[in-house]
């Protein structure tokens, strides 16, 4: 599959994920960085469950947010992310968290991540998943440019 074919993922606030201001809470941001990872499996035709069948995990390293405006309730946003590193035993993405009606730059992200085998210790996802590797590196992109 392209980097084309893969939609963004679209997401729409409960109003418990609100705080006392009214607005979606920071926290939450994070939550959904991983429902768009999931999503992005599932469309390019690995899913995660698949992955821990096959005994590879994908922790998460680090994730860090940018917020540039605010999502309220009622809102819905479009999430589009692009693998910008992809090595044997790693990965980063980044995201961006557009407003789907206006298009308005919400939050901006990145993740890294490793792979792990069934033992807890660090493989080499080229070596221990190929099909999933090979799909990965086919949506790899350096820049989000595509995404404008």
């Amino acid at each position: 599959m392209s980097e084309q074919a893969v939609k963004p993922y679209i997401r729409s606030p409960f109003y418990h994920e609100t705080d006392k201001m009214g607005i979606i809470h920071h926290s939450n941001y994070i939550r959904w960085l991983e429902e768009a990872r999931i999503d992005f499996m599932d469309q390019i035709g690995f899913g995660y469950k698949r992955t821990e069948d096959e005994g590879i995990m994908i922790p998460v390293l680090s994730v860090s947010c940018r917020y540039h405006s605010m999502v309220r309730f009622g809102d819905t946003v479009a999430i589009y992310m692009a693998i910008t590193e992809l090595t044997g035993a790693r990965m980063t993405i980044v995201y961006r968290i557009l407003d789907a009606a206006s298009g308005e730059l919400r939050t901006t992200g990145e993740s890294s991540h490793c792979f792990l085998g069934a033992s807890g210790r660090p493989v080499s996802a080229k070596k221990a998943l190929p099909e999933m590797y090979r799909l990965f590196e086919a949506n790899k992109s350096g820049t989000l440019a595509l995404l404008d």
